[in-house]
């Protein structure tokens, strides 16, 4: 494994080293750092392999929901070494904040510690009351080449608009969701035709654009949807969280919607089988959700 470049890694701990001052200057004052600046500061510390600029911004007792890592803030810096060893590094692609839940859609680069050399994730974070990182949910799944319509699993539109439009779009989510997991086959159409653009541009990596190509995936996939966890929004972007079957195997589905007019444009998912061997804590991969 080839670690970084001395002048990359250089540039990481000073960035890391800026941004630890910064927060010392502001004496840990919550109301002077947002959370998606400390999620900033997370992934920063994560690239850097900085443990004093992560611990400023993670509580110590943090709550691990990802199945092969260990529970508590010295978990992650724990794997601090192995992920400078292979050279791991991480690009947030899209962020949305929804209370005290920050989800953010990310990129993992050399990153042969999750299994493969390109990951794609979906990050899930709440916030104490203290304005700490306390608990962690993720979905996690290789990189694949582009789908039947030339997309990626995160290229496509970042910018977060209609924020006067959250709610509204939340509910939407909600439902097509709860539909497909309660309605039956007559519902399911209705509810897909009726809430989503004909042609709307599709990253799953087996899915085309448009929705005749999502009711085939359906079948082809054996998704079986089973229940809803979360549905977190901002604006025009929702990601719902969801446990289910793929081809009978027990999973956790990930799936981003972006909403234009009330209707679905883009989609975006991580879907995941919930493992039963090699954990590595017993928090379960949607407990707490």
């Amino acid at each position: 494994m080839k670690k970084l470049p001395l002048i990359l890694k250089t540039v990481y701990l000073m960035a890391g080293a800026a941004l630890l001052a910064s927060l010392t200057a502001c004496g840990g004052s919550n109301t002077e750092t947002t959370q998606r600046e400390k999620i900033d500061t997370f992934f920063a510390a994560v690239n850097a392999k900085n443990v004093p600029l992560f611990e400023s911004v993670v509580w110590e007792g943090f709550i691990q929901h990802n199945p092969y890592v260990p529970t508590g803030r010295a978990g992650i810096v724990g794997l601090f070494p192995t992920l400078d060893a292979a050279g791991t590094t991480v690009n947030n692609i899209r962020v949305i904040e929804d209370g005290n839940f920050v989800a953010v859609h990310n990129f993992w680069n050399k990153a042969t510690p999750f299994g493969s050399d390109q990951v794609v994730t979906f990050d899930v974070f709440r916030f104490d009351g203290n304005g700490k990182v306390a608990e962690h949910w993720d979905a996690i799944m290789p990189n694949t080449p582009l789908n039947p319509s030339g997309r990626s699993l995160t290229d496509g539109t970042t910018a977060i608009t209609d924020l006067e439009k959250t709610a509204t779009n939340k509910a939407l989510a909600t439902n097509i969701i709860d539909t497909i997991i309660e309605g039956v086959p007559a519902d399911i159409g209705a509810v897909v035709t009726n809430n989503f653009l004909p042609d709307y541009k599709q990253h799953s990596p087996t899915v085309g654009d448009g929705v005749s190509a999502i009711f085939a995936a359906f079948g082809a996939e054996q998704w079986v949807y089973k229940k809803r966890y979360k549905v977190l929004a901002e604006g025009n972007f929702v990601l719902t969280i969801s446990e289910g079957t793929v081809k009978g195997v027990p999973s956790v589905f990930y799936d981003l919607f972006r909403f234009e007019n009330g209707k679905v444009a883009e989609h975006w998912d991580v879907i995941q089988n919930i493992p039963t061997t090699g954990l590595a804590n017993s928090n379960g991969m949607l407990s707490g959700l």
